[in-house]
């Protein structure tokens, strides 16, 4: 028995006016998720509990069925992780997001012009981080390359006591009124405007303004955590997992709970990303030993932080055309029972441009039998089937006990 699970990050919506009232998943071509659901379960599960921030983070802990209140720490963490860093018991990880800060005068008025600095490539970012660690790294603060913008700031001795604001969700916004604050809050916000003064001058960015590209000027911390404890994917339910994608948080995530992680080449986390690589790497995964696979794909979620409906429609299109039917028609032709689950692990509007936290729609398939009576999956039509998981480790443990 084989198990997959597609997860379109952040691939739930509110109606969109420009795409005529109907949401991307609504609007989107997807005959694949259509055929599925002709058969499947559609209905809702919380993946974010109550008192936790609708993060990637715990939102896809949850979609694997873990609780965040028994073993989530914070974000950064995760993402150490898969960097490789090897996290003291008293050290604290930060997420230091390359971003575009506007050019107004006062350091404070300054706007979030981009939360991910144009998507700077890992080459750019890497260059940047190092000239950080190499002129602001000492034996308190030391700075690591991810993947994109997407990087890491390790505290020694360091505290969690603090208000950090994720550069997405303040998108436009004049940044004086989201500085750090709480403890160590004077020293990063004074490593925040070092990093400025150092990058905003840097080759790097002089090559990408000339471009037309926007300039990674300056660093922005969040998603503080410390060391985290995960239970072993195989422990909890005694099956060999894998993971499918381009973003350190999942593979953090895969790292902490012992299942096997693949990088593939020219996954990026972006609609330009390698989905044919992606679901290649889930085959080769399934083949080689893995009875479950995790498939994460950021695009919609990046749409929906741009606040474009049309990209985000696009995503779920090649989501449901690359991903989905490659790997069912891998598995059919293999002859052997699977199952596969459809998901967000959160909504990501295009019109407030972050995360959101209601249930999302699901979409179970079982090839051995009719799980449902026939349908549509979307948002609206998740919610009219009245099926609902309010502990999304139920949802987990019901798809895995499909094939026993």
């Amino acid at each position: 028995m084989k198990y997959a699970l597609i997860l379109g990050d952040g691939m739930a919506d509110y109606p969109v006016p420009a795409l005529g009232g109907k949401t991307p998943l609504e609007t989107a071509d997807k005959p694949m998720i259509d055929m599925l659901a002709k058969t499947g379960r559609i209905g809702l599960v919380k993946t974010v509990p109550d008192g936790f921030k609708p993060g990637s983070d715990v939102a896809n802990l949850g979609a694997l069925g873990y609780h965040a209140e028994d073993c989530y720490t914070g974000r950064s963490p995760l993402e150490a992780l898969s960097i490789g860093i090897k996290m003291k018991s008293d050290d604290v990880a930060l997420r230091a997001n390359l971003v575009t800060l506007g050019d107004e005068d006062a350091f404070e008025d300054k706007t979030m012009k981009d939360y991910s600095a144009g998507e700077i490539s890992s080459e750019e970012g890497r260059e940047l981080m190092e000239y950080l660690e190499k002129e602001l790294g000492d034996d308190i603060f030391a700075f690591y390359a991810g993947v994109s913008y997407r990087n890491c700031l390790i505290i020694a001795r360091g505290s969690t006591a603090m208000e950090l604001t994720p550069p997405h969700d303040i998108s436009g916004r004049r940044i004086g009124d989201y500085l750090p604050k709480g403890d160590m809050s004077e020293a990063l916000t004074r490593l925040i405007k070092r990093s400025y003064e150092l990058l905003k001058d840097h080759p790097v960015n002089r090559k990408r303004v000339l471009s037309g590209k926007n300039p990674a000027n300056s660093v922005w911390f969040w998603g503080q955590g410390t060391r985290p404890a995960l239970e072993s994917f195989r422990e909890r339910y005694g099956l060999e997992g894998g993971m499918v994608s381009a973003v350190d948080l999942l593979k953090g995530i895969a790292i902490g709970t012992g299942m096997k992680s693949v990088d593939v080449e020219g996954a990026t986390g972006t609609l330009s990303t390698n989905f044919e690589g992606k679901a290649k790497a889930a085959c080769d995964l399934l083949d080689g030993g893995c009875d479950f696979v995790f498939v994460h794909l950021e695009a919609p979620d990046e749409c929906g932080h741009q606040g474009d409906p049309e990209g985000k429609t696009r995503a779920i299109e090649a989501i449901d055309g690359r991903i989905i039917r490659p790997v069912f028609e891998h598995l059919k032709q293999k002859g052997e029972p699977f199952a596969m689950l459809v998901m967000p692990d959160h909504f990501t509007p295009v019109s407030i441009l972050t995360h959101s936290r209601e249930p999302v729609p699901f979409l179970m398939w079982y090839s051995e039998k009719a799980l449902g009576e026939g349908g549509e999956y979307s948002e609206s039509a998740a919610q009219k089937t009245g099926v609902y998981y309010e502990d999304p480790a139920l949802l987990t443990r019901e798809f895995f006990a499909l094939g026993k």
